[in-house]
C-alpha cells in the first residue's frame, strides 16, 4: 500500500454554473453518461493503491452522500480506513462553514491527527484527469519537495480563477501568480503532495494569523520558506467551472483521443453501479457520434451528444450537441439542441429547445418543459 492518504475537497468555489448545482456540488455533477465528476479523483487514489480517502464537503453534499455511499464501488468500504465522508459542523468547536482549504483543514485536525500515514494528496473534487498519483509520489520523494504541485503548461481552467507556478533555475518554484498568468508559467492544477507533519504545521499557523487560503496563503506566501516542486501533466485535464465550460468538456469525450486519454485500462475509472438492461433503440431510430449509457430507450434521433442512463427518447424526436442526463424523458417530435437536460426532467412532445455552443441552454432537475 502506497504511504499516501487522500483527502479531496468536494466544496463549490464560486457559483457559475447556474442550474447544475442549485443541489449539488460540482464534484457530483454528472458527467460523461454515467460517471460523476468526484469518480475521477477517487479512481485516481485508488488506482495509486490508496486506500484511505477523506473527502471534505461543505454545502448541497446530499447528492454526493448519496452517490458515494460507504465506498464499496472504490473498493472502499473497509473495516480500518477506507472511505470517510467529513461535512462541515462535524467537529466540537465548529460554528461556521469554512471560508477555504486551510480552515477546512483545521476543522478536520483531529481527522489529519489520526491519519496513519506519513504523506497526504491534496485534491480538488472538480478536476476531470486521469491522474499517475504513483508516479507522482516517486516524483516528490525522489526530490526532497516539501510540497509537489501537479500542474500543466496547456490552460485548463478560467484564466481569473487559476494559479500558477513559475520556476527558477533549480526547478524550485520560485513565484506563484493568482488570477492572471505569464510566459513559462505553469498551471496549477489543484492535486499536491504533502507530508502529514509539515501540513498540520502550516494549518496552526494558518489558523493563528486568520489565513485561509491554500493558493495565496500557503503556495504563495511561503514561497521564500517552502521547497515547492512541480510534476507535469500534460495529459487530458479539465476544471468544471462554468455551464459553458460543462458543456464543451463533455462534447470534448466524443473525440476518440479523449476519451483513449481519460479511460485507461491500466487505471480505469470507477463509479457506483446501476445494473441496467442494454439500451434499446427503436427501428426507426438514428444515432450518430454518441455516447449512451445502459438503460435508454432510443426512437427518435440522437446526433453528437452524451445520453446518460435511463434517457427515453420518443418517436420523431430529434436530439442533438446536447447532454441528458439520467431518467430524462423527451417527447415524440421534440428538437433539442446545444442543451443540457439534468435528470429527471420531461420535454413534453413537440417542444423546442435551442441553444449555443457558448451558451447551451440548461434545464433544472425535476423540471417539465
Amino acid at each position: 500500500m502506497t504511504d499516501l492518504h487522500g483527502l479531496i475537497f468536494a466544496y463549490n468555489k464560486d457559483l457559475r454554473m447556474r442550474e447544475l448545482i442549485e443541489h449539488r456540488t460540482v464534484s457530483s455533477i454528472p458527467f460523461g453518461g454515467r460517471y460523476r465528476v468526484i469518480d475521477f479523483m477517487i479512481s485516481n487514489m485508488v488506482n495509486a493503491d490508496i486506500h484511505d480517502v477523506g473527502v471534505i464537503m461543505r454545502e448541497s453534499y446530499q447528492s454526493l452522500l448519496d452517490h458515494l455511499g460507504a465506498g464499496k464501488d472504490w473498493d472502499l468500504a473497509r473495516k480500518r480506513g477506507g472511505l470517510r465522508l467529513l461535512p462541515p459542523f462535524g467537529y466540537a468547536g465548529v460554528r461556521e462553514s469554512y471560508r477555504g482549504k486551510m480552515e477546512a483543514l483545521h476543522h478536520v485536525g483531529d481527522y489529519i491527527e489520526r491519519v496513519r500515514h506519513e504523506y497526504l494528496v491534496l485534491a480538488d473534487g472538480d478536476l476531470v484527469a486521469n491522474l499517475p498519483l504513483e508516479e507522482i509520489f516517486d516524483y516528490h520523494l525522489k526530490y526532497g519537495w516539501d510540497i509537489t504541485c501537479v500542474c500543466s503548461t496547456k490552460p485548463v481552467g478560467l484564466i481569473e480563477s487559476e494559479t500558477y507556478l513559475v520556476k527558477g533555475r533549480r526547478e524550485r518554484v520560485e513565484d506563484v501568480i493568482i488570477g492572471r498568468t505569464e510566459l513559462g508559467a505553469m498551471e496549477y492544477l489543484g492535486v499536491s503532495i504533502i507530508s502529514r507533519k509539515l501540513l498540520l504545521s502550516l494549518v496552526s499557523h494558518c489558523a493563528a494569523h486568520n489565513l485561509h487560503n491554500y493558493d495565496r496563503d500557503v503556495l504563495q506566501g511561503m514561497t521564500d520558506k517552502l521547497n515547492i516542486g512541480t510534476y507535469v501533466f500534460d495529459g487530458y485535464a479539465a476544471k468544471l467551472q462554468t455551464t459553458s465550460g460543462y458543456f464543451a468538456h463533455s462534447m470534448d469525450l466524443l473525440k476518440p483521443h479523449v476519451r483513449a486519454e481519460l479511460f485507461l485500462k491500466s487505471r480505469p475509472i470507477k463509479t457506483k453501479v446501476r445494473d441496467e438492461a442494454s439500451t434499446y433503440y427503436g427501428p426507426n431510430s438514428t444515432v450518430k457520434n454518441c455516447i449512451v449509457a445502459d438503460g435508454c430507450q432510443i426512437e427518435g434521433s440522437v446526433e453528437n451528444s452524451v445520453i446518460f442512463r435511463g434517457v427515453k427518447i420518443g418517436k420523431g424526436a430529434t436530439v442533438k450537441n446536447s447532454i441528458i442526463m439520467q431518467d430524462t424523458t423527451i417527447g415524440d417530435d421534440a428538437v433539442l439542441s446545444y442543451a443540457i437536460t439534468d435528470k429527471d426532467v420531461k420535454v413534453n412532445k413537440e417542444r423546442m429547445l435551442m441553444g449555443h455552443a457558448n451558451y447551451p441552454i440548461a434545464i433544472s432537475k425535476n423540471s417539465v418543459v
